[in-house]
């Protein structure tokens, strides 16, 4: 079975970027890339058993098991040294994307305390979107019983998009809510 928001891109997102941007060719026309999901424990520093219950709600949230990140270079100031793990994060495609992507709008982001919608100006001028997430509870699959430590994240929405005007229709086309 395909994902629904697939699906929608395929049946309806396509049809009305191209009318919208008067694309000459189909592969012109903005697709999603990939989604990175980033979630950074520097506290792991401290206590490495932090970095295990990381790996256990990211593997919840994303369906596949992530990377742990490490330190490239020791800094005596966070008190980290080189190699030492201190986050884990998972690149999404396909099907994955768009079953997550679907989670999150129609799911986590209106369980986000007073949400007034993400923040249009996050683009980074090649039509990729950046947000971060103060709480990974948000989340059904996260049971907050089971939680060590409430965390944030980041997510990275990568676009085929050439602009950011090109790459803000096609996530407004999946009802990501822009603030206004």
């Amino acid at each position: 079975m395909q994902a629904r928001f697939k699906e929608r891109y395929n049946t309806k997102i396509r049809k009305e970027l191209k009318e919208k941007h008067s694309y000459q060719n189909d592969n012109e026309i903005p697709r999603l890339e990939k989604i990175v999901l980033n979630m950074g424990v520097g506290e792991a520093a401290a206590n490495r058993g932090l970095i295990e219950g990381a790996i256990t709600d990211m593997t919840l949230i994303a369906g596949q098991k992530p990377v742990v990140t490490k330190a490239r270079m020791s800094n005596a100031s966070f008190k980290i040294r080189e190699e030492q793990a201190i986050g884990v994060k998972v690149t999404l495609r396909r099907e994955r994307m768009y079953e997550f992507l679907d989670r999150l709008v129609t799911i986590a982001l209106p369980r986000v305390r007073d949400f007034r919608g993400v923040k249009a100006k996050s683009f980074d001028g090649r039509g990729n979107y950046a947000m971060g997430i103060t709480e990974h509870i948000i989340f059904p699959e996260i049971q907050y019983d089971k939680v060590d430590k409430i965390r944030g994240m980041d997510i990275v929405i990568c676009t085929t998009a050439k602009t950011d005007e090109e790459a803000k229709d096609l996530l407004r086309a999946f009802d990501l809510p822009f603030q206004n």
